[in-house]
């Protein structure tokens, strides 16, 4: 992250003397575990470039996730609360049912509370009482989209309440599941209870569909949500196709990065324009996207369409309107490309067949593929084991195929995009054939970029 000061030391609330109770292999004739260690590490920055003299220090180390041989917490004694935030993700039930599993199995851990509707299952005058888990009540809800917990925006900025509910119900341990606006009032309550003196790790597990989580290699749901729109797209290839000037249009999730759109765009190898928040791109002009697609059409008789959420937004009349997370609300790009393709081919005199897909929700709602099942089980375990050590203001991320610690402050600096320079974007204009850029004034297109593309290289990634 260019001009930031790195540092990934991970704050702990004390040291470490209780035996784990985790047995794991048999060796020597003791049954042991194969347990991290504080001293385990994976670098951050891994590309060499010539000399590489990356300092081998807490700016270049991200401390390595799984169970400690020593624990700060006496299992008997533990009492978790778990809660969901934000919106809908695949996968959201799958690290509940793993967390759960984790600390009432591995650790013997009796007390679990479920805080339903996110942080509004903390505020006694709304009425949510908390749901009392078990691996019983849970072992099926993997098998089902949504959370069984409930989810809400906004409350995160009530931290005193959240405080007050946590030493009300005893508890010492808190996972939240969200995204980087729920994160960091993860961080917010951290702190508050810090400054109270009460013994609590807050570990979050990092949600968001879009991907654009910072340092980590991909968001729980992600996949699903890409083989989810890769159907998506199939369905809608085959309605262009099979019709005169057809014309498939998509819109999926991304609010300010493009890369459902992209990796769904390289999985159908069937669309033939791919726009994403990224890249900006004109409508008019000889260059613009609309004579672009009419080129297509005159060529190949069809096209399919894949456009991101946040696409095109300096095309469309802002409301500077914000839903209760505090994120700004986006104009409609799928309704707007829409009506106007319906519109310049109509004045063009030229037929066309447009049928358009949003499976926004449908996507958001799944139950997740056989992979981000597995990694939703990690990463459950793995939020339960840092707990336990004691661990806290961290959320648990893959980096380099690797489970990690990761300090919250670090995930919710910045958010990741798609580098449109870089190579996934490189791959996507090769799979659709599309114009590199879609716009007739290209010096403002490349200040666009340029904004983005310093976005993008935030973190140090060739893939992004």
């Amino acid at each position: 992250m260019a001009g930031d000061t790195l540092d990934f030391t991970i704050e702990s609330l004390g040291p470490c003397t209780v035996n784990s109770p985790i047995e794991l292999s048999r060796v020597d004739g003791q049954n042991r575990a194969n347990y991290a260690r504080d001293d385990q590490f994976i670098r951050n920055n891994i590309y060499v470039s010539g000399k590489n003299d990356d300092a081998l220090d807490m700016t270049n180390l991200m401390e390595k996730a799984g169970p400690r041989e020593k624990i700060f917490f006496d299992p008997k004694h533990v009492k978790a609360g778990i809660c969901t935030c934000g919106g809908l993700c695949p996968g959201l039930n799958d690290v509940i049912r793993a967390i759960v599993r984790c600390l009432n199995t591995r650790y013997g851990v009796k007390t679990i509370k479920g805080y339903q509707f996110g942080f509004h299952g903390f505020f006694a005058e709304e009425g949510y009482e908390p749901i009392d888990l078990d691996r019983y009540l849970i072992d099926e809800i993997h098998k089902i989209g949504g959370t069984y917990l409930g989810t809400s925006r906004g409350g995160g900025q009530r931290v005193g309440d959240i405080v007050d509910c946590l030493e009300r119900d005893n508890i010492n341990m808190l996972f939240i599941i969200g995204g980087d606006g729920t994160q960091r009032g993860s961080y917010d309550i951290a702190c508050e209870v810090e400054k109270r003196g009460y013994k609590c790790a807050v570990v979050g597990i990092p949600k968001t569909v879009d991907n654009d989580l910072m340092f980590i290699d991909r968001s729980f749901g992600f996949e699903t949500a890409v083989q989810r729109a890769k159907e998506a797209i199939a369905a809608i290839h085959m309605e262009a196709a099979s019709q005169i000037n057809g014309i498939g249009l998509v819109k999926l999730m991304g609010r300010e990065a493009g890369f459902i759109a992209t990796a769904a765009t390289l999985a159908s190898h069937e669309t033939n324009f791919c726009l994403i928040p990224e890249v900006p791109f004109e409508l008019e002009g000889e260059n613009g996207f609309l004579a672009c697609l009419e080129r297509r059409l005159a060529k190949r008789g069809h096209a399919v369409i894949v456009v991101s959420e946040g696409a095109g937004q300096d095309l469309l009349t802002s409301t500077n309107a914000t839903d209760a997370s505090g994120n700004k609300k986006l104009a409609d790009i799928g309704v707007y490309l829409k009506s106007q393709i319906e519109k310049y081919f109509k004045e063009k005199g030229t037929e066309i067949n447009l049928k358009y897909i949003d499976p926004g929700y449908q996507i958001r709602a799944s139950v997740t593929v056989a992979s981000d099942s597995v990694y939703c089980e990690r990463l459950g375990n793995n939020a339960v084991h840092a707990a336990m050590a004691g661990k806290t203001k961290l959320v648990i991320g893959l980096v380099h195929d690797k489970f990690v610690h990761l300090p919250i402050k670090m995930v919710t600096q910045h958010r990741n995009a798609v580098n449109p320079e870089g190579s996934l974007w490189r791959d996507t204009l090769d799979a659709t054939g599309q114009p590199i850029l879609m716009v007739n004034d290209m010096e403002a297109a490349k200040a666009k970029m340029a904004k983005a593309v310093a976005e993008a290289k935030k973190k140090p990634s060739e893939q992004k």
